[in-house]
């Protein structure tokens, strides 16, 4: 039976919850800011201040950012690299995984040296450009999902998960007749949903977040991921988005600009919560043991 707590106690988690819930606050008040200024009207944005609730209500942003279709074009790019670049990564990182997991494979203590010395020393931007170019990788969207297909702290964490399995199990499926790739695929993997569903979240967020490879490896336009066509509203003052510049517009740029904002971020956020109650038992699991 609990015991009643102390006035101390009880002291300590008004404090506490006291502390989060202004911390709560600090963290959400940048996300209405940025869904209540892309409601706003322009003449209103004009004026200047902090805004948390628009007076005056418009759609104007959002009429002008679908008014062309480089921006659905592009959120069709970003979610393809997302849904094909997660698969990859899973597959590629559950491949080596595996293995790796298993204490009799020969060379296995090198290679995860290997592994272990990528997540500190890297070949840098440019010797990976020229590997990029010399597969003829370039301004294709292979480019955005074949040179990051295996993170190699995932691999470690995915590593030790399936280490964490019992050997019994892989016994009994190969007098069954399994090999190893069957053992992997029908014993394994669904034994390991909960690393799968955090790791798969991990790397949809990488893919939708990312722009610098876009930037580097794409030329065509027409390619690029929604976050490029961010970084341009947001960080370029003289963007375009298709043939219109923004300021040849009687809207707000700023009004533009978190438009996209909450454009971009959306489809995400619908995600993260099917997939949010795996991440502390995923990951967990994959760190402690092993």
């Amino acid at each position: 039976m609990q015991q009643d707590k102390t006035w101390g106690n009880r002291i300590f988690d008004i404090l506490n919850h006291g502390l989060l819930l202004l911390i709560g606050i600090v963290t959400v008040i940048p996300f209405i800011y940025i869904l209540a200024v892309s409601f706003t009207s322009p003449h209103e944005v004009a004026k200047g201040g902090f805004i948390l609730f628009p007076k005056e209500f418009s759609l104007a942003a959002y009429r002008y950012i679908f008014s062309t279709d480089t921006l659905i074009r592009s959120l069709g790019v970003s979610i393809y690299i997302t849904v094909i670049g997660t698969l990859l990564n899973l597959l590629f990182t559950s491949l080596m995984a595996y293995p790796l997991s298993r204490r009799y494979l020969r060379g296995r203590q090198p290679i995860l040296l290997g592994v272990l010395f990528t997540m500190l020393f890297s070949g840098g931007m440019i010797p990976t450009y020229f590997v990029v170019k010399s597969l003829h990788l370039t301004d294709t969207l292979w480019s955005l999902m074949l040179p990051t297909a295996i993170s190699a702290f995932n691999l470690i964490v995915l590593k030790n998960f399936f280490q964490a399995i019992p050997d019994e199990l892989e016994d009994a499926a190969k007098i069954d007749g399994c090999n190893d790739v069957g053992v992997l695929f029908r014993i394994v993997l669904p034994l390991s949903m909960p690393a799968m569903a955090t790791f798969s979240l991990f790397y949809a967020v990488a893919h939708w977040n990312s722009f610098f490879n876009a930037v580097i490896y794409i030329n065509d336009s027409e390619k690029w991921p929604v976050q490029v066509w961010l970084r341009e509203i947001v960080i370029l003052a003289q963007s375009r988005i298709g043939d219109t510049s923004i300021e040849e517009t009687e809207i707000q740029p700023l009004t533009i600009r978190m438009a996209v904002i909450v454009f971009s971020t959306i489809p995400i956020m619908l995600v993260y919560p099917f997939l949010q109650k795996h991440f502390a038992k995923g990951v967990m699991l994959g760190s402690v043991k092993g």
